[in-house]
């Protein structure tokens, strides 16, 4: 099973907190949910900027562990290359996530009946 060592911080950057998970779309709702686990309400963790996705349990822990030794210009250093700007990549996963499901036909017009609608 796939695992991600990740890092989200708050809005102004100020603090950057180091997780390991294995559903990374729902471990960003569960820190939403709960703005004030970590930091007060001021300092919410709500923007992810960097991941990493590791396919052992045990390279990722490993990795896991590294990461939440290094201090804050390695951490930095560690993402600027991938995300020079810090944006929020929770919009990419979730666009991600949405291309890959299948979307449901019901509810949609058939073709067929426009095709009739237009020949009358």
């Amino acid at each position: 099973m796939k695992r991600f060592v990740y890092i989200i911080t708050d809005r102004n950057r100020k603090n950057l907190h180091v997780g390991m998970c294995t559903d990374l779309l729902k471990t960003l709702k569960f820190y939403g949910e709960m703005p004030t686990l970590f930091f007060d309400s001021a300092q919410q963790l709500n923007r992810l900027v960097y991941f990493e996705e590791i396919n052992t349990e045990e390279q990722a822990m490993e990795r896991f562990k590294m990461v939440s030794t290094f201090t804050r210009p390695q951490k930095e250093k560690m993402i600027r290359p991938v995300n020079p700007d810090w944006v929020d990549l929770t919009a990419g996963l979730k666009y991600e996530s949405g291309v890959r499901v299948r979307p449901a036909i019901y509810g949609r017009p058939s073709i067929q009946a426009v095709r009739r609608a237009v020949a009358v």
